[in-house]
């Protein structure tokens, strides 16, 4: 049995829901791999009366396709799709039986109006959990679209695949042969890729809000929500919904939640948002503000939505080292997720630059995996917590290197290796190995801004303890602002505290 029982007391539950039969059309071998396949396909088939299979040959074996009976619906595995994939199996299931995806009919129209042929391929692997949301999303398009097909391939159980197109960072996606993008994407996101994205024109006609949100991370959305417990006109734009936890695998400090997930966070936070009468723009990314009569946020399609006040919620990014080869080497041996990318570095020689808890916690997850994994600290100490420290301090396949200033990420079509300096001695060293993960902390994202508002040297926007900024009417939240500690739980709050603000100062002007 290749499902666990607690698995498969749950699968049977969904499995009630198909709404008519599916044929799953398989390509297997005689190898391991293609054993667990089958086994996992005849327990699906001993389930459902629903579930029909066929044996067939595929472009990859082993590999299964999921069909409506007599058509060919495009959705194909290619692997074993468990772990985080577990989820979009049970769906590809459900959706090709005739159970309608959650998805927002106006996305719906748009997948249905694409014209032409689209084949995505999705290489993955299976402990990603940025990569089910790219297989979902691809797979509801190729079920809505008889001209979009895709095939989700696991990089494990494809190596050498995997290996001649150098692929180093997951999830990476194919159209029709050539490379069309990597890391999470929405099906919104996708669709703007292939040039069906909204543009300037259906925000023209939008009345000017009481509260516009930019941003839709943990603080957004929290402020939405306040805003709109008032009764007041309110918009969020967001270039991402849910932001950076959409990046984070484990949250274990959010209070009366003892474990969650970023993604499942994020979903969480939308789906409250859309209890609400709040108008959602996602995709769409701010350029520039102006106080004028009412507050102006001009978006990158050129639209210009107004609003009597605004929340500033823009999140932060990943800090980049700033060196020669990490730019070049992006998704070509330097990665930001280890959680991620790390199964791609399978014993490879990598460094993480960083050490504070974020670098040392990548440097204990990649060990386990990897041959060797050397930690480049700029300062003399390591940041991390002790506890952490000892952990790292007792691997055997572990260096530490203290004042170590990155200089180069050195490669020719990939990484080979990173040159630093002793800060110390002045002496410049050179390490080889296969990748780099950079850990680094984080940066605002408050660039747009210019001169607009008030911001510290790090660029962070200056705010009092009601949220404002020092223009009135213009509130912002969460890790945009000079707040103490970047977490979670804190940027919520702080977006309940800037949507209480931003309404008192709209009854009092």
């Amino acid at each position: 049995m290749i499902l666990e029982a607690d698995i498969k007391a749950q699968l049977a539950q969904y499995l009630e829901l198909m709404e008519g039969e599916v044929l799953i059309k398989v390509s297997a071998g005689n190898d391991d791999v293609s054993r667990d396949m089958m086994a996992l396909v005849d327990e699906l088939v001993s389930m459902s009366a629903n579930i029909k299979v066929e044996k067939t040959e595929l472009q990859r074996t082993p590999s299964f396709s999921v069909n409506r009976i007599g058509e060919d619906t495009g959705v194909t595995f290619a692997g074993i799709p468990l772990g985080h994939e577990f989820t979009s199996l049970v769906l590809a299931l459900l959706q090709v039986s005739g159970r309608a995806p959650k998805v927002d009919q106006k996305v719906i129209d748009q997948v249905k109006g694409i014209k032409g042929e689209y084949h995505f391929e999705s290489y993955i692997s299976l402990s990603c959990h940025n990569c089910p949301d790219v297989v979902q999303a691809l797979n509801v398009m190729s079920i809505l679209n008889p001209g979009i097909s895709h095939t989700m391939i696991d990089g494990a159980a494809f190596k050498e695949e995997v290996e001649s197109k150098d692929i180093m960072a997951v999830p990476t996606v194919f159209l029709n042969g050539e490379e069309f993008g990597s890391g999470r994407m929405s099906l919104e996101e996708i669709l703007a890729k292939i040039g069906s994205a909204p543009d300037a024109s259906e925000f023209a006609n939008k009345d000017p809000y009481d509260v516009l949100v930019v941003g839709g991370g943990p603080a957004g959305a929290s402020a939405a929500i306040y805003a709109a417990r008032k009764g007041i006109r309110t918009g969020i734009v967001a270039e991402r919904f849910g932001g950076q936890i959409m990046d984070t695998l484990g949250i274990e400090n959010f209070i009366s939640v003892s474990r969650t997930e970023g993604p499942k966070l994020a979903a969480s936070l939308e789906e409250h948002v859309k209890e609400y009468d709040i108008d959602v723009m996602n995709l769409q990314r701010a350029k520039s503000l102006e106080k004028k009569d009412f507050i102006e946020v001009e978006l990158e399609n050129g639209a210009v939505l107004k609003s009597k006040s605004v929340i500033l919620s823009t999140g932060a990014r990943w800090r980049n080292v700033g060196v020669p080869g990490e730019a070049e080497f992006k998704n070509k041996g330097v990665a930001y997720c280890p959680h991620c990318d790390g199964p791609l570095f399978t014993g490879k020689h990598v460094a993480v630059i960083g050490g504070g808890n974020s670098g040392v916690e990548a440097a204990i997850d990649l060990a386990g995996i990897v041959k060797h994994v050397t930690v480049l600290e700029f300062a003399s100490e390591l940041k991390a917590d002790s506890v952490l420290q000892d952990r790292l301090n007792s691997l055997p396949n572990a260096t530490v290197i203290k004042n170590a200033q990155t200089k180069e990420i050195t490669g020719t079509d990939k990484v080979n290796g990173i040159t630093y300096v002793d800060r110390e001695t002045g002496e410049e060293h050179h390490v080889e190995l296969q990748g780099v993960f950079v850990q680094i902390g984080l940066v605002p994202n408050t660039d747009w801004l210019g001169e607009t508002l008030e911001r510290t040297r790090m660029g962070e926007i200056v705010v009092d303890k009601h949220g404002a900024t020092n223009i009135p009417g213009v509130f912002a939240a969460g890790d945009c602002t000079d707040s103490a500690y970047k977490q979670i739980i804190i940027s919520m709050g702080s977006g309940a505290t800037a949507a209480l603000g931003a309404f008192d100062y709209l009854i009092r002007n």
